[in-house]
């Protein structure tokens, strides 16, 4: 028995932030996260699909029907039990992740971003799992001083401050 490697493009808009992690306990974790990143960022709209081992589907719930759809069809593609993508708008990763982390039954956070994403994926006779994601275009150069400066500039534009 082998094992095949497979690509799945994250399918999104420019605009949506996702995040794709592992957990276990898909029947109250998919529900669970939901409820966390309401109130943890009051206004946000969001999904969350999460794919159940047995029975083999995806769970989800939302509060926008676009991510919804968007969050269900990315779960379907990857494929992988226990695997649950966010798709969301109205905030950023970095104000939720730290909620994610400290739901109980999440196991590991593969990415979290804007960027287009590719999930690397392992299929054996099992089943699938996620090896890890492409976040973004490869790198090609070094920041410098106008760089910097213009990083620092949005930090402050997205009402980020650095200490």
């Amino acid at each position: 028995m082998g094992v095949e490697l497979k690509v799945v493009k994250i399918e999104k808009d420019k605009e949506d932030q996702v995040i794709i992690g592992q957990a276990n306990f898909s029947i109250y974790t998919t529900d669970n996260l939901f409820r966390e990143l309401l109130t943890t960022v009051p206004g946000i709209k969001c999904a969350i699909a999460m794919n159940e081992a047995d029975p083999k589907l995806v769970r989800f719930t939302q509060n926008d029907e676009r991510l919804g759809k968007l969050a269900a069809k990315n779960a379907l593609a990857i494929a992988a039990s226990h695997i649950f993508v966010i798709m969301m708008q109205g905030a950023y990763p970095i104000n939720v992740i730290p909620t994610i982390r400290n739901v109980p039954g999440i196991c590991t956070i593969f990415v979290a971003s804007a960027n287009p994403l590719e999930a690397i994926i392992a299929e054996t006779g099992l089943g699938r799992a996620v090896l890890g994601v492409v976040d973004g275009q490869a790198v090609n150069s070094i920041e410098d001083e106008e760089k910097r400066q213009a990083r620092r500039d949005l930090i402050k534009k997205i009402g980020y401050t650095l200490g």
